[in-house]
Formats: structure tokens, C-alpha cells, sequence
């Protein structure tokens, strides 16, 4: 009879660390889907910003090696990311794809100037950036005239600012419920144990005796909790990318390993340190309140 008792006993307490574990994986699935929409989001902000064009219209008396110069020095600017020179003949052939028919051989000669496309980096773009830099541009004798679309500029940093802020403010949110949904399902877990502990504590054992095998499995559990939700998380990246090839644009798998590095890590701490809580909390009860 002892024997199944202890039998099931063993049983119970390994059905409740299971699902200890994968409620802990369900609550770190949806923290690390937090972390790759930010990812993602961030990453399309900055591709939206790092594709805002500068056209820079070169004198019609410039000559093509002189253009090129200029492209070089632009390259070297820390502002830009990259640049693209366009000849006469090829904005002539962008035009003629744009209206169907060849205006050159209607007008007789092409009216177009040469010039140069110019992509900034991401923390340049902006309307105070690229005034500055428009303002140094056209002190160059080859710089006719430069072109950017300034209200696009304008709605786009202040769409992005409302959405950044409201995704931080639901991910704020957010993690205060899953710290908490973490630490009830880590106290539960303990609540099972609380009389192993208090008879523990009868028999003598330290308080860190305890507490030492406890916190090492909440630590445990924490980390197989981390790792099915990254693998919850690879699979459904490799779905979405299926689904929607463009997104392979907007992935650095960098970022996602510290996302995966984050979900472990917040794991292992919460799962710890709700571990080491709860066991307090029931080393400093009374015999008579362990039955409420």
C-alpha cells in the first residue's frame, strides 16, 4: 500500500512538472512572438527609410567622369548607404517604359539630365537630416538641383513614432502578464509540494538545503520551457516565410538568435526566481496554515 501510495504520489508530482514546463512554454511562445514582431517591425522601418530616394540632377555640362567623382564622395559620406548614377540614356529608357511610347524620337533630342539616386541609412532620414545635406549638396558647382518627396518623409517618421510607441506600450503590457502568469503557474507547482518542504524543515534541513533543489528545477524547467518555445518559434518563422517570401527581406538572424537568447534567459530568471519565492513564502508558514 505504501509503495502505491509513493508510486502515485511520484506520478502526481511529475504530471504537475510537465505541465508546469509547458505552461511555461506557452507563456515564453508568446513573449518570443512579441519579440520577432519587434523585430520585424524595426527591420521594416528601417527598409521603408533606407529606400526614400534623393534625386540629385548634375549640370547638363557635367561630364561623366566628373558625375562619377561625385558619386564617390557621396558614397563616402557616413549618411548614405548607396548610390546609383543614371545617365541620360537610361532615364530616357525609365521614361519610355513609364509612358509606352519613345519621346526622344518624337522631340528629336533627349531632354533629360543626368543624375544620381541617393539612398541614406536609416537614422538620417528624416527632414532636418536631409535639408542639411541637400544645403551642402547644392554648394557643389555639379549639383543642379535636388528632389525628395517631403511629406512623405514627414508621415512616414510620425506613423512610425505612433506605431513604435503603441507596440512598446503592448509589449509592456504584455510581459507584466506573462511575469505574472509565469510566477502563479511556479507557485502552484510549489503549492504541491509545500508539505515535503515544511517536513523538511521539521527534520532539520537548513532553509538553503531546501530551497537549492527546488530552485535548480525551476531553472530546469525554465530552460525546456525556453526551448520548445524556440522551436514553436523556428517553425512558425519557416511557415511565415513560406507564406510570405518577402519577408526574408525584413529577417536578421542575428536579432532572432537574441530574441531566442532572450526567451531562455527570461526563462531561466522568472522560473528561478518565482521558485525561490514561492519555497520562502512556504518555509515562513505555520503547520495549521498549510490546510488553508
Amino acid at each position: 500500500m505504501e509503495e502505491f501510495e509513493a508510486s502515485a504520489s511520484a506520478q502526481k508530482t511529475k504530471s504537475i512538472y510537465i505541465s508546469t514546463v509547458f505552461g511555461l512554454a506557452m507563456v515564453l511562445l508568446m513573449i518570443g512572438l512579441l519579440g520577432l514582431i519587434l523585430v520585424h517591425a524595426n527591420n521594416l522601418s528601417r527598409y521603408v527609410k533606407e529606400n526614400i530616394v534623393l534625386n540629385i540632377f548634375v549640370d547638363d555640362s557635367a561630364h561623366e567622369p566628373d558625375v562619377l567623382e561625385l558619386q564617390k564622395q557621396l558614397e563616402s559620406n557616413v549618411m548614405v548607404k548607396q548610390t546609383q548614377y543614371v545617365s541620360k540614356e537610361l532615364a530616357a529608357m525609365h521614361l519610355k517604359d513609364d509612358l509606352g511610347e519613345d519621346f526622344v524620337k518624337f522631340l528629336g533630342y533627349n531632354p533629360l539630365s543626368q543624375s544620381l539616386d541617393v539612398y541614406l541609412k536609416a537614422d538620417y532620414t528624416n527632414n532636418a537630416s536631409i535639408e542639411k545635406f541637400k544645403a551642402t549638396l547644392l554648394k557643389n558647382p555639379l549639383v543642379k538641383e535636388v528632389k525628395y518627396q517631403q511629406s512623405l518623409v514627414d508621415d512616414m517618421n510620425n506613423n512610425i513614432t505612433s506605431i513604435s510607441l503603441v507596440i512598446l506600450a503592448f509589449a509592456g503590457i504584455f510581459i507584466v502578464v506573462s511575469v505574472a502568469l509565469i510566477n502563479n503557474t511556479i507557485r502552484l507547482a510549489i503549492y504541491s509540494q509545500r508539505f515535503l518542504i515544511k517536513s523538511m524543515q521539521l527534520v532539520g534541513a537548513t532553509k538553503s538545503f531546501i530551497r537549492k533543489p527546488f530552485i535548480a528545477y525551476g531553472i530546469w524547467h525554465g530552460l525546456l520551457g525556453g526551448l520548445i518555445a524556440i522551436i514553436i518559434l523556428m517553425g512558425t518563422l519557416y511557415f511565415a516565410q513560406m507564406q510570405i517570401p518577402d519577408l526574408v527581406v525584413l529577417q536578421n538572424y542575428t536579432e532572432f538568435g537574441l530574441v531566442f537568447l532572450g526567451v531562455i534567459g527570461i526563462g531561466v530568471f522568472i522560473s528561478g526566481l518565482s521558485t525561490y519565492l514561492a519555497v520562502n513564502r512556504f518555509l515562513r508558514l505555520k503547520i495549521y496554515q498549510l490546510y488553508r
